[in-house]
């Protein structure tokens, strides 16, 4: 059965977070997902506040845009949250919107090359490993976490075209699939996201790997028909389906509660 899970989006302000988390915790909403857009709001930010005012909603990150943040940086901010809330945390990350990375002088040459190296040090360090490497974009030399993660969250990658699903497969413990894919889409990106895990360089093999795919759906839609689209793309492959309200001004406490209390039931 997939897992359901609600969408924070940074199109809404910051101080509504704690009133939709409150809404999510009290109708037993399994997960709740945060973005980190630039100039909006902290990915990292966000997801604390909600671990932190939540004793058992689970909380995603999606994405990190890799090259506004430095890897160890990440890892450091990756690892006091999981410590701190252990089991409840899944952290995505990605490009990066290369506009907006243009925007603050951070847009590099080769995205993919950044990713790959990204992802393989974000994951060794999580892991508790020492670091050295000097790739195109990532330089460490002899970096180790002091406190690694006692419980190592997901790290996930966020992509739709076929190089970066199948490096998510390669490097990473499962992928996040943007909206607006049909269920066709999806299928065709779980084919190279587990060819990518066919091929996993140097890394422990596990399972199939998650596969989270935001969707929108208009607030007023039935519950009937949210459960058949979301039985549709699990049909597909995706095992976690992610639900944000359309509307800017839908009512989200209402929404969470709505998808946990009425949605999830009908998902099968």
């Amino acid at each position: 059965m997939p897992t359901l899970a609600a969408i924070f989006t940074p199109d809404h302000p910051p101080e509504r977070l704690g009133a939709v988390t409150a809404a999510a915790e009290a109708a037993g909403l399994a997960q709740l997902w945060v973005w980190e857009d630039c100039f909006r709001e902290s990915g990292i930010a966000t997801a604390t506040a909600v671990l932190a005012t939540t004793r058992r909603v689970t909380v995603g990150i999606g994405l990190l845009p890799v090259p506004l943040r430095n890897v160890a940086l990440t890892a450091m901010e990756i690892a006091t949250m999981a410590r701190l809330f252990p089991g409840r945390l899944t952290v995505g990350v990605g490009h990066g919107v290369l506009d907006w990375m243009g925007q603050v002088g951070a847009r590099v040459e080769s995205p993919m090359t950044l990713l790959r190296e990204y992802t393989a040090a974000l994951y060794a360090l999580l892991h508790g490993q020492t670091v050295t490497t000097h790739g195109r974009y990532v330089h460490l030399d002899n970096v180790a976490l002091d406190w690694p993660p006692a419980v190592v969250p997901p790290l996930l990658v966020g992509g739709i075209r076929p190089r970066t699903v199948s490096l998510a497969g390669e490097l990473a413990d499962g992928v996040i699939i943007p909206g607006g894919n049909s269920p066709q889409d999806v299928r065709a990106a779980v084919g190279h996201f587990r060819d990518g895990r066919a091929a996993q360089a140097g890394r422990p093999a596990g399972g199939r790997g998650d596969v989270v795919l935001f969707v929108s759906v208009s607030a007023d839609s039935p519950a009937t028909d949210i459960a058949a689209m979301v039985g549709e793309y699990a049909a597909a492959g995706a095992t976690h389906i992610a639900v944000n309200a359309a509307e800017d001004d839908a009512d989200l406490e209402r929404f969470v509660a709505f998808l946990a209390l009425e949605v999830a039931p009908l998902v099968s």
